[in-house]
């Protein structure tokens, strides 16, 4: 379980037939510049039951300011733009939810 205090939720709809070309994509043009800007993930997921062709990626951040701070070191970075023009034709919808962990009786982060 994460002791961060924010987890940034992002799913990405990925067109049909074209997961593993975004996964290549993805991990070789946003992945250098995610670890250099946001830090280490959380995890990576794709969709197996419920809505298909589903990619879900989380990380993990200390507070809203610190959320903020490296998402514009990730949108100001030199190299990200080449991700988004590689991967805008293979993702076809993408959600954005900022998440936070509750504590709940008899089980702690």
């Amino acid at each position: 379980m994460s002791a961060k205090a924010l987890i940034d939720h992002r799913v990405y709809t990925i067109a049909l037939r074209k997961m593993p070309e975004f996964l290549e994509v993805f991990n070789s043009l946003a992945m250098p510049v995610l670890i250099q800007t946001l830090g280490h993930p959380l995890g990576f997921y794709t969709s197996l039951v419920g809505p298909q062709n589903q990619f879900v990626h989380l990380w993990g951040y200390d507070s809203l300011a610190d959320y903020e701070l490296r998402s514009r070191a990730r949108d100001l970075h030199p190299d990200f733009p080449a991700y988004l023009k590689a991967s805008g034709h293979l993702i076809t919808a993408q959600e954005t939810r900022l998440i936070h962990a509750v504590e709940m009786l008899g089980w702690k982060r």
